[in-house]
């Protein structure tokens, strides 16, 4: 590897274009991520059967960190030039540790429908940061159908939790910041480099405190393999970490930061889903109508085109 030059050639690729590339093909990409991403819950409450909260985020880190290394070394990939380097801190931070940590933390008390409320106030989230970050303006209809869409899945999410608050909010509210603040860096860093490059430059960075997480947490954290618990750390490492989030990233480099995120209004009906056939929670028959009101907001922000600059 060598260390002074980037991992591509910059590009001037406008991260809140609905151009750039292919964009049924972006949808399909960041659509596959949130499928993903779906997952993450149920396999995390299905992790936390064998591991500890502390051990189970340290080795999805270094299960994801391996991988990611392996790749980046089979492709020669050089080290990122310095200037993007502190973006890719935000993303390590947000998205490989502080998402992970917090939401697993939340997951020992609360439900995963209960969780759910954070991906619902994500995509919305996102958006915000995405229009400070990059200076794209959506137009008023994109807020509106965003908005919309955040309202209807956060009135399911809380009707489905029992409209109670849990001890574990806290920890939900603090990871929708610091996912929201890596999702929009780490879009903006795909339309330089390849989506795989920043995961994978990402869980390198962020591999140092997993080693040092791993050492410390599990002698003190019982645990206990189970066959859900193995599956749910491999999914949560292979699936929601690395493959989620190229998927994710190069979606959104494609279609642009704000259009991509409001796919994830889909994702805590999916996580209702899965929630119900994986870890038997119920579902109530609300959900059918909550899904298709949804679907609609997701069909209006794609169709109110690219976003604008300010300036």
């Amino acid at each position: 590897m060598k260390v002074k030059d980037s991992a591509t050639p910059e590009s001037a690729i406008a991260v809140g274009s609905s151009t750039v590339g292919t964009a049924s093909g972006g949808v399909v990409l960041a659509g596959l991520g949130v499928v993903a991403f779906s997952l993450t819950f149920p396999s995390t409450a299905w992790g936390l059967e064998s591991f500890g909260p502390w051990s189970l985020v340290a080795l999805r880190t270094l299960l994801a960190a391996a991988i990611a290394g392996g790749v980046l070394l089979a492709g020669r990939v050089p080290v990122p030039d310095r200037r993007h380097r502190a973006g890719l801190v935000v993303v390590a931070a947000g998205v490989v540790v502080g998402f992970p940590l917090l939401t697993t933390l939340a997951l020992q008390t609360s439900t995963t429908s209960h969780a759910a409320v954070v991906v619902g106030l994500l995509p919305l989230t996102t958006a915000v940061f995405s229009s400070l970050r990059t200076g794209a303006r959506p137009p008023r209809a994109f807020w509106i159908a965003a908005l919309a869409g955040a309202a209807v899945v956060i009135a399911f999410t809380v009707q489905e939790s029992g409209g109670a608050l849990s001890g574990g909010d806290l920890y939900l509210f603090g990871a929708l910041l610091v996912c929201a603040a890596g999702y929009t860096e780490g879009g903006r860093l795909a339309g330089i480099m390849p989506g795989w490059q920043v995961v994978g430059w990402a869980l390198i960075l962020a591999l140092p405190l997993a080693v040092a997480g791993a050492a410390v947490a599990l002698p003190l954290e019982p645990v206990r393999l189970t066959a859900h618990g193995v599956i749910g750390l491999v999914w949560v490492a292979a699936g929601s970490t690395f493959f989620g989030l190229y998927v994710w990233y190069r979606g959104m480099a494609e279609i642009g930061v704000p259009r991509a995120s409001q796919l994830q209004l889909a994702q805590p009906l999916l996580t209702l889903v899965w929630s119900f056939f994986l870890l038997g929670e119920e579902v109530s028959a609300a959900a059918p109508v909550a899904a298709i009101a949804v679907l609609v907001c997701i069909a209006a922000t794609q169709r109110t085109g690219r976003a604008r600059r300010r300036g």
